[in-house]
């Protein structure tokens, strides 16, 4: 094991992460769903993103106690307790002063996403993406007869001539970005919000990653720079700047993610402008028929944002030994490939381009002969990539990377 790994191992002693759980028969997608996707059964998986862990013990203990009080009526989202956590979160996390009466709520970041392109643009427009793409964008954009308009990461002068369409109504930003797990810095960011607003381009922001960037790299919330920019707060703030002025814009998230309990549904958002704030609620809350969240899912968050902050350090220094160690088993073997751990999350992107390896042949190998399912780049629009769930215990990482190095091995000779 690097010393890399060793360190971060070092760190999470207060927690288990090294602990197989066994998540088969429990419906779960990335285990007992993966013949759907692969066409075999039993292989072991590193696809959809969630993590083989178990979520924070305070959420569980949380959980339980609101499942021992017996009565699991309608509830609303609209209470102190949990704008209060949200607000915390955004203080202790990000060093900005959240209003809170800027805050939404939704069943699911890919929800509110669809439900803010369907507020802000018609069929037939054009909906700018990143590429490549997570495919959960695609699926919407293309699922309500948009049109999807791609562009290579970091290319400013690409993205700037498919905004200026005139027909290109929003720019959907993944930050961090899934799958490659790059970090947006502030310049980068308010290079891309100026774009949108001289080209009159809406921004939906999508930061369900950010709890998980490492060490060396810094999240900015997009709220902070959109408030910059239409004069608002700007520094530290995320205040009520927002509006049609300044270019329309909104950030969606959820403590799902890095807490790893997406399956209690639930996430929140903030939104600019007070008129796009309250039309968005009016058509969840009547059009859509959302007025009652999920407790389980606030009483997730709450527990979450106020007692897991710790847990989640933990399992992100846990996960940085999982990506060293598999940089240093592709480095050793196929140094041409010169990998490097991603700046956010649990997900290695791999591009194996420098091998020459064709990617079906590959992946019948892994499937066939290694019994492992790792989802392929052309899901997102990349084909010669690879991306490996990696939120899992060190033996079950350990398997993953020596199966991928034996299939290689196999595909080159």
């Amino acid at each position: 094991m690097s010393e890399g790994a060793r360190n971060a191992v070092s760190t999470t002693a207060r927690y288990d992460f090294d602990t197989v759980i066994d998540r088969r028969g429990t419906w779960c997608v990335q285990w007992d769903g993966v013949a759907d996707r692969f066409g075999v059964d039993g292989l072991l998986p590193f696809t959809i993103s969630d993590m083989d862990f178990e979520t924070a013990p305070e959420v569980l203990a949380a959980l339980r106690a609101r499942l021992d009080h017996g009565v699991l009526g309608y509830t609303t989202w609209q209470q102190d307790d949990f704008l209060s956590a949200v607000a915390h979160w955004y203080g202790t996390r990000y060093g900005a002063d959240l209003d809170t009466g800027r805050l939404v709520y939704g069943p699911s970041v890919l929800s509110q996403l669809s439900q803010l392109l369907q507020m802000w643009t018609s069929e037939g427009e054009g909906v700018v993406v990143h590429t490549p793409t997570y495919d959960g964008f695609r699926k919407a954009v293309l699922g309500l007869g948009r049109e999807l308009r791609g562009v290579p990461l970091g290319d400013t002068e690409a993205l700037e001539r498919e905004l200026a369409r005139a027909d290109a109504k929003v720019l959907v930003l993944c930050s961090p970005h899934n799958p490659t797990g790059r970090v947006w810095t502030e310049a980068e960011l308010r290079e891309m919000a100026e774009l949108a607003r001289r080209h009159g381009a809406a921004v939906i922001s999508d930061e369900i990653h950010a709890d998980f960037v490492h060490d060396g790299h810094v999240h900015v919330p997009y709220a902070r720079i959109a408030d910059a920019g239409d004069g608002g707060v700007g520094d530290g703030g995320v205040g009520d700047g927002g509006g049609p002025a300044g270019g329309r814009w909104a950030v969606i998230t959820s403590a799902s993610k890095s807490f790893n309990f997406p399956a209690l549904t639930g996430s929140y958002g903030i939104i600019g402008d007070p008129a796009d704030r309250a039309e968005y609620l009016r058509r969840m809350e009547t059009a859509e028929g959302l007025a009652s969240p999920a407790v389980l899912s606030l009483t997730a968050h709450i527990a979450a944002y106020r007692e897991g902050a710790a847990w989640l350090d933990a399992v992100r220094a846990y996960v940085t030994g999982n990506l060293a160690m598999v940089a240093e088993r592709l480095d050793a073997e196929f140094p041409e490939l010169a990998w490097v751990p991603p700046q956010a999350g649990y997900l290695a992107w791999i591009d194996l381009r420098p091998l020459g390896v064709d990617e079906e042949a590959l992946q019948r190998v892994l499937i066939e002969r290694e019994k492992v399912a790792i989802m392929p780049g052309s899901v997102y629009g990349a084909p010669g990539f690879l991306r490996l769930n990696l939120g899992c215990p060190r033996s079950k990482a350990e398997a993953g990377v020596s199966a991928l190095v034996r299939g290689l091995r196999t595909v080159r000779a």
